[in-house]
């Protein structure tokens, strides 16, 4: 059996708050660790029957930038759980919530550029 390692390396300030991400897959054509400025990782607890999380980012990450990051990882989400299920429609109404989500978002960034 082969094995894939996964390293995720965070520095943080003096207040705790993330300054730099840091991750490197094994298995990646990558010669360095790729950053980034935000990561949400889940794993299912079969035994609790719950899922347990690390959300974290970076003090640098921008509103619209989290907004982009949060759409994206709905229609990833869409596209796994359709792959996992085979609920085609259950899927798409999740596309649909994700496509208003960002919709909205960016409707309300238009109005607080306007007010500002």
């Amino acid at each position: 059996m082969q094995n894939s390692t996964i390293t995720i390396d965070v520095e943080l300030g003096d207040d705790k708050v993330p300054q730099q991400i840091l991750w490197s897959a094994s298995d990646s054509t990558a010669d360095a660790a790729q950053r980034a400025k935000a990561m949400m990782i889940s794993f299912w607890d079969a035994a609790d029957k719950s899922a347990l999380r690390i959300d974290l980012w970076t003090k640098d990450m921008m509103v619209d930038e989290m907004a982009d990051f949060f759409y994206q990882t709905f229609m990833t989400m869409a596209d796994t759980f359709n792959r996992a299920t085979q609920q085609v429609e259950l899927g798409e109404e999740m596309k649909t919530f994700a496509k208003s989500f960002y919709t909205k978002f960016r409707e309300s960034q238009m109005k607080t550029n306007k007010i500002g």
